[in-house]
């Protein structure tokens, strides 16, 4: 069984080994890359941890997975944005990415969203399945991927009910 905790700044270490290791695994689910993010200074990451929600899924000492949430630039206020999921491969399909999520969408609420949003990948079906199952549903609005435009991502939407559980 997992548990999931939000970092604090004094977790930059963790959230900077587990993103270092996000990226390495899954680089093209990503906007950023290991060589753009292996540069970091600690100040960076400490940084990340004071302007944005990062919460990391534990089973019994590893560290298994991550997720961040934030309010986007642009985005509706009662909106909060949910970034950089990943689930370590081996705990895939074991309920850690609903574990991460439902602490995204907990301390949403508590910020005053009514909703959660994420881009996905149009081609990566199974996070699109995933987030369907966990209440997501594609809004129609594409872009192309930052990081390789030859790819289009579309922005998924949850409601959040009034008790975020």
């Amino acid at each position: 069984m997992t548990t999931v905790c939000r970092l604090t700044e004094e977790g930059w270490e963790s959230l900077r080994d587990l993103r270092l290791e996000a990226l390495s695994e899954a680089p093209e689910a990503f906007g950023s890359s290991p060589a753009r993010e292996l540069g970091f200074k600690e100040s960076h990451w400490r940084m990340r941890l004071r302007s944005t929600a990062w919460f990391v899924a534990d089973d019994h000492g590893a560290q298994v997975g991550l997720v961040a949430g934030m309010p986007e630039p642009g985005a509706e206020p009662d909106d909060r944005h949910v970034l950089a999921l990943w689930v370590r491969p081996t705990y895939r399909g074991h309920g850690v990415t609903a574990d991460l999520l439902s602490a995204v969408a907990s301390w949403a609420r508590q910020d005053g969203a009514r909703t959660l949003s994420l881009w996905v990948v149009q081609d990566n079906l199974a996070a699109q399945a995933s987030y369907r199952r966990l209440g997501f549903e594609p809004s129609g609005v594409t872009m192309p991927l930052p990081r390789d435009p030859t790819r289009t991502e579309e922005r998924w939407v949850r409601t959040l009910p009034d008790d975020a559980a």
